[in-house]
């Protein structure tokens, strides 16, 4: 009966997924045929003219070109949508969808202070933010200097400078390449710096002051940080953000603008999303991912709480950490998990946070000595948003350290060198309302595990095949959970698993069975209800943060 039960369902979300029209996404075949909507519309080729005018054949209004992927962005009257996907230059029309925002004791849990103390700093290499802008505040200038080490800046958000008046992307941009000026010094008990913090920044807004984008915005800034690559020697790019998983990641613009830059030879991290407590569909907040987080080029990250203390064997994953497979394509994410619970970063005075926030503004007493109230300098935010730039940073780290990396093998020594040591299950409780949660430590909540810098910057495999996270299917015949890679991979090797083993477990990675022939060890809820796949999309928008965190 299991294997019937999987069976229909997996026939089922199979079904729900086919859109009436193969190059028209499915959350676009309800549009009213009397109203326009905002599209992304992927061509054959990159649009010229004559594509421009089919669409205003048809209606339509061109707003701007996106030539990253083929396409550009056109407001069209919903009932004009078949007529122009049915024109053989058109390969997929999606909406222009909405997007939004997704280091104290967090470096030493991650061991990036012992990287810093032996020089590794980030020097030298870009980071592109793609989030609300960053304020040029005084943590983010050079060693001894004032000259800012954000080195390029634009606004994709229209009708918006590059500063940032919401507060995300300056804490983001902390985490990244804080240097900690504005808590060093004999008043000062600690130093609060980020983990890369001498790298530069590329800073393009696609956020607005409500931490809202969308999807064009974030295309076009991938874009331009692939034309100015060598020029700003961008090697990373971090992206806390995200939303909605919508259709597969092969036809989703924003997700095949990520591999654009990717094989550009930019590291490209992004946060996993803030739904793992979501059970709105059964799934237990499997099946949650975010895109763009849900392509397997990327490095998605899953967030973990460092519970105040420095020493990492206390730390636990976040509840609230969306967790895989992806929707969908059914992708293995995330990729690996870092602190992002309670995460204390830069900010500054006249942001939305801080001031509809004034509780989470660090207490001067934190980190002074002899002096009381609320800082503006420094903030407090929780969400796989602050996980992301952890790893960000550490990716900047080994490109410091062996510029020659490519995009792939720094993912794989991430992966490989993350801890895996963890307990088969914990519980947390929201501070705010008081329930419970309790997570299980398996491959799609904890990916390879917790980044350790200082583990990955004294490894020196260079993988020699792609790093593209793996799918899973499931066999109703069998009951088996098979890892799906393809032969140029290095997932079957053993490189980035180690040992082969995981988690402790009898369940060998290079055979491909993730978990023989039952329930997954630790976590049934995942297969052997049958939720993890689900029947639709899970419900309410990822923002990629929390304010609050948990305890």
């Amino acid at each position: 009966m299991k294997s019937l039960r999987i069976t229909a369902i997996l026939l089922l979300a199979s079904t729900l997924v086919l859109a009436k029209h193969p190059k028209i996404a499915e959350d676009l075949e309800e549009a009213d045929p009397s109203s326009t909507v905002d599209v992304i519309v992927q061509f054959r080729q990159t649009p010229t003219e004559a594509h421009h005018q089919k669409v205003r054949d048809k209606g339509g209004k061109d707003k701007a070109t996106l030539r990253l992927v083929n396409g550009g962005v056109y407001s069209v009257p919903g009932g004009k949508l078949k007529e122009l996907a049915n024109d053989p230059d058109v390969v997929y029309i999606s909406p222009d969808r909405p997007l939004r925002g997704a280091v104290d004791k967090a470096g030493p849990a991650v061991l990036a202070d012992i990287a810093q103390q032996y020089g590794w700093d980030g020097t030298g290499i870009g980071v592109a933010v793609l989030d609300t802008g960053i304020a040029g505040i005084p943590d983010l200038q050079s060693k001894n200097s004032t000259a800012s080490r954000i080195v390029y800046a634009e606004s994709f958000v229209p009708r918006n400078a590059t500063t940032d008046n919401y507060g995300h992307g300056t804490h983001v941009s902390g985490i990244i390449a804080g240097n900690g000026s504005s808590s060093t010094g004999s008043t000062y008990k600690v130093t609060l710096r980020g983990i890369a913090p001498n790298a530069n920044l590329i800073n393009l807004r696609v956020l607005d002051s409500n931490g809202v984008g969308k999807d064009s915005y974030v295309i076009a800034a991938i874009q331009r940080a692939i034309e100015i690559k060598n020029q700003y020697n961008i090697g990373v790019m971090n992206l806390s953000l995200g939303r909605p998983v919508a259709g597969s990641y092969q036809t989703d613009p924003l997700c095949q603008a990520v591999e654009a830059a990717w094989n550009a030879g930019i590291v490209v991290v992004v946060a996993a999303g803030n739904a793992g407590r979501d059970n709105s569909q059964s799934t237990f907040g499997y099946g949650t991912i975010t895109a763009p987080g849900n392509d397997p080029y990327a490095i998605t990250v899953g967030a973990m709480k460092t519970l105040g203390t420095p020493s990492r064997s206390d730390d636990l994953i976040a509840s609230y950490s969306s967790k895989g497979p992806t929707l969908l394509d059914h992708v293995v994410k995330p990729d690996i998990v870092a602190p992002g619970n309670r995460i204390v970063s830069d900010s500054s005075t006249g942001m939305k946070l801080p001031g509809n926030y004034p509780a989470n503004r660090v207490d001067y007493s934190y980190y002074m000595t002899s002096v009381t109230g609320r800082s503006f300098d420094y903030f407090i935010l929780s969400g796989t948003s602050m996980a992301t730039p952890m790893v960000s940073g550490a990716a900047a780290l080994l490109l410091q350290q062996n510029p020659n990396l490519t995009p792939d093998q720094v993912k794989a020594r991430l992966m490989k060198t993350a801890s895996k040591s963890f307990p088969a299950s914990s519980i947390a409780t929201d501070p705010v309302t008081g329930i419970t949660y309790t997570s299980q430590y398996d491959i799609f909540t904890i990916g390879a595990g917790y980044l350790d810098v200082w583990a990955a910057l004294n490894n020196s495999d260079v993988a020699s095949g792609s790093a593209q996270s793996p799918s899973v299917t499931f066999n109703p015949a069998t009951n088996t959970v098979t890892m799906v890679t393809g032969t140029s991979v290095v997932w079957g090797t053993g490189v980035v698993w180690g040992t082969g083993m995981v988690w402790g477990t009898s369940v060998v990675w290079g055979t491909g069975v993730v978990w023989g022939t039952g329930s997954p060890s630790g976590t049934s809820v995942v297969w052997g209800t049958s939720v993890v796949w689900g029947t639709g999309q899970p419900a309410g928008e990822s923002t990629s943060i929390a304010i609050n965190g948990e305890n």
